[in-house]
């Protein structure tokens, strides 16, 4: 059975450069078998998490539908902007409503077991890299085995073709393998 890869960025820009970068892994993993699922964050806005709204309101139906794609799938592909040397609010606001359980539901739910790979891409020198340091420990705090190796692309504005792929060689092949070694660490797992 082949493992089932959900890809998404921490941006919701529509050129993001996040988005260019998390679907070149994504590439990786379907050449390494894998079913990848690719989601775009600005297709399911949610409101900033507020514990008084889902008292009146429950958790929101693009959270519940967020959640139903993280528990469908076994590994995640996560490219992460860095704001401000951290985590953009749209990727933690995504992660707090879905950490959020339901009535009858394990808590993380949505998190606990799955295996991740993260990455980022930054127009600055250090391509997002202090960013991922808050992303991998929220991840890990939220039961999610994160892998050691990531990829963060400096100059970003400058690293992609017309077509997203990565206008150097060597870093395609690189960030391709972050997504082959996903797939295929799921994969080992299933056995």
């Amino acid at each position: 059975m082949s493992p089932k890869i959900l890809a998404f960025a921490g941006s919701t820009r529509i050129g993001s450069y996040n988005k260019q970068l998390v679907k070149v892994a994504a590439a990786g993993a379907r050449t390494a078998g894998a079913e990848v699922t690719f989601l775009d964050l600005r297709d399911l806005p949610m409101p900033l998490y507020d514990g008084d709204l889902e008292a009146a309101e429950g958790i929101p139906q693009n959270a519940q539908t967020l959640k139903k794609l993280l528990i469908e799938h076994q590994g995640l592909l996560i490219a992460s902007p860095e704001y401000n040397s951290s985590i953009s609010a749209v990727l933690k606001n995504a992660i707090d409503w879905a950490s959020r359980p339901a009535e009858g539901e394990a808590p993380l739910a949505c998190f606990a077991g799955k295996v991740a790979t993260i990455m980022s891409a930054s127009p600055g020198a250090l391509g997002g890299l202090r960013g991922l340091v808050h992303v991998r420990s929220i991840l890990g705090n939220i039961k999610v085995i994160v892998l050691p190796d990531q990829i963060a692309v400096s100059k970003a504005h400058e690293a992609f073709n017309p077509d997203g792929s990565m206008q150097d060689a060597k870093q395609q092949a690189e960030i391709e393998q972050l997504g082959v070694n996903l797939a295929n660490i799921l994969t080992k797992l299933s056995a």
